[in-house]
């Protein structure tokens, strides 16, 4: 209550001492000599430095599940967390995090008939190589599971690096008897009734959010105090106040706002060409940067996906039939899957010892490039053949012919090239990503280009 303190003293799980202390609401627990009577456990812990940060990592995802309360985490007087209990998250978000880190996040939610899910996502241009600042919550605590981690990740295919994650705080809600608790002694792992229809619901939340918005990264330029006194949490708490002003005076915040489908992309003039791979664009805003390599492949990839998903648009017959060779096992295998070339329109057959012949192919097979097409499209299957998957055979295809016909880097292209480039980015689904995850276009807005150039008092 205030009013008095009480000092527990216990050692070795025995009750040595209980007297008043100094008045005061809240815990705190001291603890020393941890290991001293199990010594053969002190021999597994790992170095100083990796323990703290595991100490670290956990004490984050705890704050980050009760954002109502106060956390500070102290290590040899120097604060390494501080958060001020207001039970709002995104503050929680930034405290963990940091203020870039939050300026680059959308708040999500969504629900079915069994889960409610609701939290921060970052904008794809802003990911990490692990997985640790993938946080999910189930009512209100702290769990792991890789099928979340899987559909949360897979949320985000072709607008990052598969090999690249997001900084996500998700936060589930759902009946105690859906989710099981027994899978593992520290209870962090846990299995989940109804997994796919959660995973669907999480897929949907994150693309719906992502969808229409503009995700040009903007690049930006600052200059940061960096004389912050750690050893005293008053003077840092006063300092991180200060820094979050000059932070938001400072940053120019990203435009996240929704869109219509043309409009996320605005209106880009090309005026260059750079090493014949980077097409220079601007506008009112300021200049962009356009990978032309990266942006015929997103092209490409939502052509050909388009076109895997309605393989009956036509056929073209060859006046010189189209034979191809195979190894004797990987004959064999083609030989039982010849179906699935037929059904993108394939008219293949057997022709002779580990040979086919091709007399018909689809009509969306790019001009002078259909034998490596085709040969590229059989690599696929004769690699899926035990684990077929129709959709993840269709997405590697569309993969596949959109970086290998893309245009190349070095090669060069006239204007009007180039706005026929952009006007075919624009009609894009996701315009800002190639296939794999990098960006297509960048943006230098006008403030920050006259910053570089220490123009208007900077």
């Amino acid at each position: 209550t205030g009013e008095m303190g009480t000092i527990f003293t216990i050692k070795g799980g025995h009750l040595i001492d209980v007297k008043n202390g100094d008045s005061r609401q809240g815990t705190m627990i001291s603890v020393k000599n941890l290991f001293y009577n199990t010594p053969a456990r002190l021999k597994h812990m790992k170095s100083l430095y990796t323990e703290l940060a595991s100490v670290t990592d956990y004490v984050d995802k705890i704050a980050l599940s009760h954002p109502e309360v106060k956390f500070i985490l102290i290590n040899d007087q120097n604060v390494l967390l501080n958060t001020d209990g207001s039970n709002q998250l995104l503050k929680t978000v930034r405290d963990v995090y940091g203020l870039e880190v939050v300026k680059k996040m959308i708040e999500v939610s969504g629900e079915n008939d069994d889960y409610q899910v609701s939290g921060y996502i970052t904008l794809p241009e802003l990911n990490r190589s692990n997985r640790n600042g993938m946080v999910t919550l189930v009512n209100g605590r702290v769990i792991r599971n890789m099928d979340l981690n899987r559909f949360i990740n897979d949320s985000y295919h072709s607008y990052k690096p598969d090999n690249r994650y997001p900084i996500v705080v998700l936060n589930i809600i759902a009946d105690p008897s859906l989710i099981d608790v027994n899978v593992h002694p520290t209870k962090m792992d846990i299995k989940f009734s109804k997994i796919e229809e959660l995973g669907l619901l999480i897929e949907r939340m994150i693309s719906s959010s992502l969808r229409p918005r503009n995700l040009i990264p903007n690049i930006k330029t600052t200059e940061l105090p960096l004389n912050l006194n750690l050893m005293e949490p008053l003077k840092y708490e006063e300092q991180m106040l200060d820094l979050d002003r000059h932070l938001a005076e400072t940053f120019v915040f990203e435009n996240t706002t929704l869109y219509d489908q043309e409009k996320r992309l605005p209106e880009l003039y090309p005026i260059g060409l750079v090493h014949g791979t980077y097409i220079i664009c601007q506008n009112e805003l300021g200049m962009y940067l356009i990978d032309q390599h990266a942006a015929k492949e997103r092209i490409n990839y939502e052509f050909y996906q388009h076109q895997l998903g309605y393989p009956h648009q036509g056929i073209t017959p060859l006046l010189i039939p189209m034979t191809l060779e195979f190894s004797g096992s990987e004959f064999i295998i083609l030989k039982e899957n010849f179906q699935r070339l037929r059904d993108l329109h394939f008219m293949v057959d057997v022709f002779g010892i580990n040979s086919i012949i091709i007399k018909e192919h689809p009509t969306w097979l790019p001009h002078g490039y259909e034998e490596a097409a085709t040969r590229r499209i059989i690599d696929v299957i004769l690699n899926q053949e035990k684990e077929f998957n129709l959709e993840r055979f269709n997405e590697k295809i569309a993969m596949m012919l959109s970086c290998k016909l893309a245009i190349k880097a070095n090669e060069n292209i006239t204007l009007n090239e180039m706005e026929s480039l952009i006007n075919d980015l624009r009609k894009c689904s996701n315009p800002f990503n190639c296939p794999h995850g990098r960006p297509t276009i960048i943006h230098y807005s006008n403030y920050n280009l006259e910053k570089l150039f220490k123009r208007n008092g900077f």
